[in-house]
This record gives C-alpha cells, sequence and structure tokens, in this order.
C-alpha cells in the first residue's frame, strides 16, 4: 500500500498551520510550526504569491494532509461526493470524517490519524464486536467501536485517551468512559466538523 514516508512536520509547515500529524507533540514547544513558521525549503523564507489557482491547490493538499490520504484516494473520495445528494463539499468531508481511522482518532484510541490505522491494522479495533482492519472502512449511525480485550492493558492507548478528554469528543460522537468503547450518534454536519478547510475551493479546483 503506498504512503507518505517523508518527514510530517514538513507538511504542517508547508500549510503554514499544525494539523496535528505527531499527537502529542503538536502541542509542545517542539512542533515545527511553533519554531519555524513558514515553508519549508531554501525558498520557505522567501515573499509567497497565490494565484487563485494555488489557493484551491492548498486548501487539496491541507485536506489531504489532515485526513492522510493519497491523491488517488482523494479524487475517488470526491467522485463518490459528487455522485452523492447534498453539497458536494459538504459531502466530501463527511466521508473523510467517517473513516475508521479518523473516528478512532477522535475517541481517543490514538493520539493522531496515523496511529489510529496502525491500530486498526493490528487487529486492536472491533466495529459492533467483528474485528475490522481496513482504516478506510466508512462507519455509519449506530456503529459501534470497541478495543480488543488484550488490548486494554496497552499503556500508550491509555494515554491517548486520557489525552483525548482533554482535546474535546465531537457531539456528534460518544464515548462511554472506562470501558474503551465508542458510539457513532450521528453522521457529521458541517457544523460538526471544527477544521479550517474551506471545501469550495476543492470543489472549485476538481471542477475544472
Amino acid at each position: 500500500m503506498a504512503r507518505y514516508l517523508g518527514a510530517a512536520c514538513r507538511l504542517c509547515r508547508r500549510e503554514g498551520m499544525k494539523l496535528f500529524l505527531k499527537g502529542e507533540r503538536c502541542y509542545t514547544e517542539k512542533c515545527a510550526v511553533e519554531r519555524k513558521n513558514y515553508p519549508p525549503g531554501q525558498h520557505g523564507q522567501g515573499r509567497q504569491k497565490n494565484s487563485n489557482y494555488g489557493l484551491q491547490l492548498r486548501e487539496k493538499q491541507k485536506a489531504k494532509r489532515i485526513f492522510g490520504v493519497l491523491e488517488g484516494q482523494f479524487r475517488n473520495y470526491f467522485k463518490r461526493a459528487e455522485r452523492k445528494s447534498g453539497i458536494t463539499g459538504e459531502n466530501l468531508l463527511c466521508m473523510l470524517e467517517t473513516r475508521f481511522d479518523n473516528i478512532a482518532y477522535h475517541l481517543g484510541f490514538a493520539s493522531s490519524r496515523k496511529g489510529a490505522r496502525q491500530l486498526i491494522r493490528h487487529g486492536h479495533l472491533k466495529i459492533n464486536g467483528r474485528k475490522v482492519n481496513i482504516p478506510t472502512y466508512q462507519l455509519k449511525q449506530g456503529d459501534t467501536i470497541e478495543l480488543r480485550e488484550k488490548s486494554k492493558k496497552i499503556e500508550w492507548i491509555k494515554e491517548a485517551m486520557e489525552s483525548a478528554e482533554h482535546r474535546g469528543i465531537p457531539q456528534w460522537l460518544e464515548i462511554v468512559p472506562g470501558k474503551f468503547t465508542g458510539t457513532v450518534r450521528n453522521l457529521p454536519t458541517r457544523e460538526d466538523i471544527a477544521l479550517p478547510i474551506q471545501e469550495q475551493l476543492i470543489v472549485e479546483l476538481y471542477s475544472k
């Protein structure tokens, strides 16, 4: 499976904001955006000029990087969002938000989406009592995620769940304290998705 193998902090610096790709490190003074708040590369501190296309491209890249999706996957999500009834941009964000790895991250099973993908691939999490090891699995309203019994003893998972309580859990999800279980109460609306993404720019980019 193809995946990005470069430095995660470079991605945050390129977008000029924290994308929270490295979990707890992003909340400390070690965060690269805090130390070097300019794009990477030898021209990073030069004057930045963006055309309309450049703004649209950056918005698409930002969304891809937040959710850890590659170009081909992202384009497929957009095509599916176009075919659904409703507003394409909002459909796209809803589909990305309800991915298994993203919900596992929101519920606090891992401190980053990358960590959540690793948990899922290694079979630590179950959906509705059944083991699912596909990070891209699309969850529905009423689905329940729970940690496998043997995995409840893993210390870093406990620490991640404690950190999630301080970070806050979206209202469209519900976590049962101390039970390592979470539920999708309802599918998220645009108001529920607190991400700095202007999805209309993405729609304009792919509509050319």
